[in-house]
């Protein structure tokens, strides 16, 4: 398989409104690397879940913060980079907890790795982080014409 030149990228400004926007995107992307709809959402599910962590908790409702998305198509799947302007977070302190041990609202984290084949973040200097998440495609996930 010969991968497109990527990384695909939006960058929009933290406004939760425009969440439909980056779904539509990520669908696109997939629509267009031929991924299944299954595949296609939950790499939209998980998108979803780490742009709203990032405009409620690293961006904090700032709207002029600015986040990035790149998807870089893989050989066998595909991997999600968020970059925000938030405080340095680092998602392997977030425990590993079970749905019913968890608190209303904690379950963005546990639901992208659950969806994801990996997430990790890195911070970026002097401010900022990098969240990658790479979602591996199994038997039958593309659509080939």
């Amino acid at each position: 398989m010969s991968l497109d030149p990527a990384p695909y990228s939006l960058t929009l400004p933290s406004d939760l409104r425009l969440l439909s926007l980056a779904r539509l995107f990520v669908e696109s992307i997939c629509i267009h690397l031929n991924f299944d709809m299954d595949f296609t959402e939950a790499v939209q599910a998980a998108t979803h879940e780490a742009l709203q962590n990032i405009m409620r908790h690293a961006h904090d409702g700032r709207p002029e913060a600015l986040w990035q998305l790149d998807i870089v198509p893989l050989e066998n799947g595909l991997e999600i980079r968020l970059h925000d302007e938030g405080e340095h977070f680092d998602v392997s302190g977030v425990p590993h907890l079970e749905p019913g041990a968890m608190r209303i609202g904690g379950r963005g984290v546990f639901l992208m790795r659950r969806i994801m084949d990996e997430v990790v973040s890195e911070a970026k200097l002097p401010r900022g982080n990098v969240l990658r998440m790479v979602k591996l495609e199994r038997a039958g996930q593309r659509n080939y014409a």
